[in-house]
């Protein structure tokens, strides 16, 4: 097959305003569908007790359930991605899990709000490959991983205002059903929101037409950059598995181990999680973008060994302390270098690949990082105190158990993916 690649054309400054705008937008829906995914942190206690159900179970709720459908159906939501209309299949996602979490309100039991989980992940599914394959065509590389840093601003604003919010409306009404439908309802019409964005000119196109590539040639393209996309899926996934871990079980920490009221434990780790979470990934999209403008071509892997170092330290510090206040202080850093690396990790694997399977390589990613970090992130945590410590006061320990060593192992993967990622980038970009 012929390896030509065509070339954007440099954007021109209304075309760069309004992709801007398209970046803001996604992020948005990304905020969206990471408040419907979260609120369930913040209803654990209330919901065992309701449900008799227990920290396992309610580990699988977060995790298992909602990340084997989010999984499965990430694959062919990426194939539909490189194929058909990426801005339809976002809308048609939104409207999905949306109803669904409203739906989780009618729980009776573990597995009919497992059932109503199943469906959050098929709907959200859709989201992301379609926002890499987008925003990979409304940006140059050079701007690339800033444009996805603002999208998954979107993962840390979305738990953020699922505690804030979710944190106000069971101090209010003491339900957490109500609280299921006051989150999911309004994203039925947020989806109307998507069809402000234009279905963008595909760009980097193989062969340099705009022809779909069977399933034997993505994955030729993907074999010639293996070592790259083992790597970093691996290490973005180890990555993931920290995030969601902290997300899932800190809110609990805070009750059980400080004895925070539930509402005053959303409001303060909701309002610490946006503010740091959003400078995290800002800053290390700026950076990404500051060392490849600076010859780094490995710079999205660079912010990634950098983050998870510091994360890992910071994390474990941070719930080994006794002192309230310098928890508190030092889950601040936590919280920014766990945002650090997301958005440049996107980019890194849009930056070596080809339009026709930017797509399905983005919901590659997303299936490696969901089938270790959304799985065992808030599930480990859960068995540990369930079947080690046997305490619920431990969880603090559990979180650093997971935490630390996942951190640490995602900062050797990211190291270890330099070399073979520099050569993978200078093949696509005619550098050689």
């Amino acid at each position: 097959m012929n390896q030509t690649l065509t070339e954007p054309i440099a954007p021109k400054t209304q075309s760069m305003r309004y992709a801007w705008y398209v970046a803001v937008v996604l992020m948005l829906c990304n905020t969206l569908s990471f408040i419907d995914r979260q609120i369930l942190g913040l209803l654990v206690d209330p919901i065992k007790q309701d449900l008799g159900i227990n920290d396992t179970q309610i580990g699988a709720l977060q995790g298992v359930a909602f990340g084997i459908f989010y999984t499965l159906f990430g694959l062919p939501m990426g194939r539909i991605v490189d194929r058909g209309n990426r801005r339809s299949l976002v809308a048609a996602g939104i409207f999905c899990w949306s109803l669904m979490t409203a739906l989780c309100a009618g729980a009776r039991g573990f597995w009919t709000l497992a059932a109503a989980r199943m469906g959050v992940g098929v709907g959200e599914a859709t989201l992301s490959p379609a926002a890499f394959s987008l925003l990979s065509d409304y940006f140059p590389r050079e701007r690339l991983a800033t444009a996805l840093s603002i999208f998954s601003m979107g993962i840390f604003f979305g738990p953020g205002l699922a505690l804030i919010i979710g944190g106000l409306v069971i101090g209010a009404v003491g339900s957490w059903r109500l609280t299921f439908l006051i989150v999911g309802l309004p994203g039925l019409l947020a989806s109307l929101l998507v069809f402000t964005i234009k279905e963008p000119e595909r760009k980097h196109l193989l062969g340099g037409k705009a022809s779909n590539l069977s399933l034997a040639e993505v994955f030729e393209q993907v074999r010639l950059r293996w070592q790259s996309v083992v790597g970093i899926c691996l290490a973005f996934a180890f990555q993931a598995m920290c995030n969601y871990a902290q997300q899932a079980w800190l809110v609990s920490y805070f009750i059980r181990v400080h004895g925070w009221p539930r509402p005053k434990a959303g409001m303060t780790l909701g309002l610490m999680t946006v503010v740091t979470g959003l400078l995290g990934a800002y800053f290390g999209g700026l950076l990404c973008d500051r060392w490849q403008r600076h010859g780094k071509t490995d710079a999205p892997l660079r912010v990634g060994v950098v983050a998870t170092a510091c994360a890992a330290i910071f994390f474990s510090v941070a719930l080994a302390a006794t002192n309230l206040n310098l928890q508190l202080a030092l889950l601040l850093p936590s919280f920014f270098f766990l945002a650090m690396p997301i958005g440049s990790t996107y980019a890194s694997l849009q930056l070596i690949l080809p339009n026709q399977v930017r797509g399905q390589i983005g919901a590659l990613q997303v299936f490696t990082l969901n089938l270790i970090g959304l799985m065992l992130g808030p599930l480990l945590p859960g068995l540990l105190n369930d079947y080690v410590f046997r305490n619920p006061q431990m969880i603090g320990w559990s979180l650093i158990l997971t935490v630390a060593p996942a951190s640490l192992l995602s900062a050797v993967l990211f190291y270890a993916t330099w070399k073979p990622y520099r050569a993978h980038y200078a093949q696509m970009h005619g550098n050689l």
